[in-house]
């Protein structure tokens, strides 16, 4: 019995390293493609690593308003963070240990709102924000997901787990609303919050369509949008387009790094009872 579980213990490693191979696989292309040149990266057979290193591939992008356009990525995917888990913190909480009319009713409508495809409501969401006067602005991209119901959702689940003895006792001793919230609440779901904060970062990087449509200037764009103008009709630079996605890729790593004992905590959570 034993040989049988340390076989299936060693199968199952085996299995997993050939996983994390098949997905580090495009990253590592897209990174060693940053720095070979348009011949090579068009090479074949490919050149699997790049024998003659260059940074002709960052020049050129340089050369376009690149650093522009990463900040504007880091400004709308950080302003976004910020306010979507104070947001969903605090509607998660509400929504999970507060009674009211209509609680359950509005519970159901985030979730429904989940199923929602964002194209079904781009009318009137950019009627809005042309009312707004905040078209081809990081916040006609910020503002519209603010309100992500995911993350509301989320929240809610991890402030199912606070104690409600502890928020009578802190009741009882004269603690406010505010407080119990910063002191009690938010170190128990702490790891929801790091989970959620992942998510929220990797869905506003990644956001192409609203990011496609709310921006028009080229000075506005993010990276993502803005390594998508660098392919040309009968041409394309592959090299320089790596260079793009491989710089776009540093800030979801540095997030992921940052957040990520919270995440494993997160979606690890209820695993183990007892």
């Amino acid at each position: 019995m034993k040989n049988k579980v340390k076989i299936l213990d060693a199968a199952s490693m085996v299995l997993l390293l050939l996983l994390s191979v098949v997905f580090i696989f495009p990253f590592y292309w897209i990174l060693t493609g940053a720095f070979k040149s348009q011949k090579v990266t068009i090479k074949l057979p490919p050149e699997w690593f790049p024998l003659h290193p260059t940074l002709e591939n960052f020049e050129k992008l340089f050369q376009n308003p690149a650093l522009q356009w990463l900040i504007n990525s880091i400004f709308i995917a950080g302003v976004t963070l910020i306010i979507v888990c104070v947001a969903a913190s605090m509607a998660g909480y509400v929504l999970a240990k507060k009674r009211f009319y209509g609680d359950k009713l509005l519970f159901s409508i985030f979730v429904f709102a989940m199923a929602l495809p964002k194209q079904v409501i781009l009318v009137p969401l950019m009627k809005l924000v042309s009312f707004m006067g905040i078209h081809d602005t990081p916040w006609a991209v910020i503002l519209p997901l603010c309100g992500w119901p995911f993350g509301i959702f989320l929240m809610k689940q991890f402030s199912e787990n606070v104690p409600t003895e502890l928020l009578e006792a802190a009741k009882i001793d004269g603690s406010g609303e505010i407080r119990t919230f910063t002191s009690i609440v938010m170190p128990i779901v702490k790891p929801g919050l790091g989970a959620l904060a992942i998510f929220t970062f990797i869905n506003t990087w990644n956001d192409y369509f609203m990011q496609l449509v709310m921006l028009n200037s080229r000075t506005n764009l993010t990276i993502s949008l803005g390594v998508a103008t660098l392919q040309q009709e009968f041409s394309t630079n592959y090299g320089v387009i790596m260079a793009g996605a491989a710089l776009a890729a540093v800030p979801i790593v540095a997030v992921f790094l940052m957040f990520q004992n919270y995440f494993t905590q997160g979606i690890t959570m209820g695993a183990v009872k007892g």
